[in-house]
C-alpha cells in the first residue's frame, strides 16, 4: 500500500507534465490545420496579417510572408498596400483583403443625448 502510494506521488507530476495541451493564444484556423498535418495555416486563402508602412518601405504580411507591391503571394501580385488593405491580382481578377474584415465604417454624425443624429 505505500509502495503504490510513494508511486503515485512520484509519477503523478511527470505524467501531468506529459499531458498534451493547446496554446490559447493560437488562432482556431492554425489549431485546425496543424492537426490535420499540414502544418501550414491556410495557404489556399489568402489572409492579411500586418501592414507596416514607413516613409522608407511598405511591407504587408500575407500568409506570415512579408511582400511589397510588385511581389507576388502564390500566383497572386500585389497591386497596393494601404494602412487597411492590400490588393492583389490574378490573371484578369483582382481580390482585396482587409486587415479587419468584419469592421465597417460609418461616417461620424452629431451626438445628441446619448444618441447619434
Amino acid at each position: 500500500m505505500t509502495r503504490t502510494l510513494i508511486a503515485a506521488l512520484l509519477l503523478g507530476p511527470a505524467c501531468a507534465l506529459a499531458a498534451p495541451f493547446a496554446d490559447p493564444t493560437r488562432p482556431p484556423a492554425a489549431e485546425a490545420s496543424t492537426a490535420s498535418g499540414d502544418g501550414v495555416a491556410g495557404q489556399g486563402v489568402p489572409r492579411l496579417e500586418s501592414v507596416l508602412i514607413a516613409p522608407d518601405r511598405t511591407i504587408a504580411v500575407i500568409n506570415g510572408q512579408a511582400v511589397r507591391v510588385g511581389q507576388k503571394v502564390g500566383e497572386a501580385r500585389v497591386l497596393s498596400i494601404t494602412e487597411t488593405e492590400v490588393a492583389l491580382r490574378e490573371g484578369n481578377s483582382t481580390q482585396v483583403l482587409k486587415l479587419f474584415p468584419a469592421a465597417e465604417r460609418h461616417p461620424a454624425g452629431r451626438m445628441v443625448k446619448g444618441k447619434k443624429k
